[in-house]
């Protein structure tokens, strides 16, 4: 896909390196992409629980793994061989293909809602009884895919690899040149969001909510209009290229 994004400013929040791909995408659609991280994601102090957790990994069990980062934080602590009819679930494209580049291929994969129930919708899970399910993530989040996986019959464990923290960022500059150098902002999570909130203040807050907005599934747009935000893009489809073809669309709606 090419388009012209004819020198739109897009506000790229993503942690700081997991931003360049996009990045570079804008660019090279002539766009101008402003970095500005609303969240930091650090490895977890104790991962001896998440070690645990999948010393526990059989033939029977579904390895669930949230995000690119509950790839990249889990490698380190899984054990050198898991079974190799392992089944294997990833929540988005990015995340499976995060999986491909380490050896390992997702036989479960959402194709048209990136969230848990994107994949709770998928016939391999409708019924879970007698087998066990570990749920790779970020420490907190979300409840609902143990509380359905146990539902359906699952024994469902959580392995924690990851922490999000909220950066510490001056806004100030972005604040007073905001209506000149941003035209578009893109978030990858509702977490992500509240974080930019913060960030940003009652002041920053009141310019967000009137630039149109990127996010990646609907649970997200539905909690940016619950927060006020007015203009909300959801992508068609996911990983950078879905947020460049949004992109692109902004710009020949306007």
């Amino acid at each position: 896909m090419s388009c012209h994004l004819h020198g739109l400013g897009v506000l790229v929040t993503r942690p700081v390196d997991q931003a360049e791909k996009l990045c570079e995408l804008i660019e090279a659609a002539h766009g101008r992409p402003l970095r500005f991280p609303a969240m930091e994601i650090t490895p977890v102090d104790d991962p001896q629980p998440a070690r645990e957790a999948f010393s526990t990994i059989s033939a029977n069990s579904l390895l669930i793994f949230v995000s690119v980062n509950a790839v990249v934080h889990a490698f380190p602590l899984l054990p050198d061989e898991l079974p190799l009819d392992l089944q294997i679930a990833a929540i988005g494209a990015a995340t499976a293909a995060a999986l491909e580049e380490r050896g390992l291929s997702a036989t479960l994969v959402p194709e048209q809602r990136f969230d848990s129930e994107g994949l709770l919708a998928l016939d391999a899970l409708s019924d879970m009884r007698g087998r066990q399910a570990i749920i790779v993530r970020g420490r907190g989040g979300r409840g609902l895919l143990k509380q359905e996986l146990e539902k359906r019959g699952a024994e469902v464990a959580y392995a924690e690899v990851y922490e999000r923290r909220l950066p510490r960022r001056n806004t100030d500059n972005l604040i007073r040149g905001w209506k000149q150098m941003v035209g578009a902002v893109t978030v990858t999570s509702s977490e992500m969001l509240d974080n930019l909130l913060q960030l940003l203040g009652a002041e920053g807050a009141v310019l967000l909510r009137s630039t149109p907005l990127v996010v990646l599934s609907e649970r997200t747009a539905e909690h940016a209009f619950n927060l006020g935000c007015g203009k909300v893009w959801v992508t068609d489809r996911a990983g950078d290229r879905g947020i460049l073809q949004t992109l692109c669309e902004i710009v020949e709606d306007r």
